[in-house]
């Protein structure tokens, strides 16, 4: 089953529709026991990253993520907010985060781009995984993004006053600074080569 953790601080339902009209049925999570039978786990990210860690802390959710996604191997999908806080630390009002993967979340150089970045970036994908991706243009909101400390996590890449990590991957875990949900055809292909995933499929 499809889950889509569904907080506060985020856009559940955008993902929802997009997962429904690539036609699988999902449903949303909103306590640890909703995410007991899911097969692949999607979270969605608006807002900062200390709003969102706050928001799965209230729900009980992060023990639980530890035992489906590290453990029992579940694939999870991280969006923007959502793949930040896969780091140990964003400076985003200095928040501890998940850090299931090792580096942290910075600011974008205000002194060379406006912030936030909003809309249409090309993303280059830099490592083969079992989740095929093409380079295309994809849709961003950020004013920060992820430095991963080990290059292996780096699946894509982006530019905006300097290269920086559009995409991470490492195993069963997924993350897309972009909105793959807002991001057209683009998007929505690799949102199904997400959720084709089986556990057949040699991690990355």
């Amino acid at each position: 089953m499809i889950k889509i953790i569904d907080y506060k601080a985020g856009n559940a339902p955008s993902v929802m529709c997009a997962v429904n009209r690539l036609g699988y049925k999902a449903e949303f999570a909103r306590n640890p026991k909703d995410i007991e039978d899911a097969a692949h786990i999607i979270l969605p990210g608006v807002g900062s990253a200390k709003a969102t860690m706050e928001s799965l802390c209230e729900m009980g959710m992060t023990s639980a993520l530890e035992q489906v996604v590290l453990q029992k191997k579940v694939y999870f999908l991280g969006i923007c907010v959502g793949m930040q806080i896969l780091f140990e630390q964003s400076e985003e009002q200095d928040t501890d985060c998940l850090g299931w993967l090792k580096g942290r979340v910075v600011r974008f150089d205000t002194s060379a781009v406006r912030v936030p970045q909003m809309g249409w970036n090309r993303v280059r994908f830099v490592k083969n995984t079992p989740c095929a991706a093409q380079d295309d243009y994809f849709y961003f909101v950020n004013s920060y993004h992820a430095n991963p400390s080990e290059q292996s996590d780096l699946w894509g890449q982006s530019d905006y006053g300097g290269p920086f990590a559009a995409a991470v991957c490492r195993g069963n875990i997924y993350g897309t600074q972009f909105h793959a949900e807002k991001s057209g055809e683009a998007g929505l292909r690799l949102l199904d080569s997400f959720l084709r995933l089986t556990k057949e499929d040699v991690l990355c």
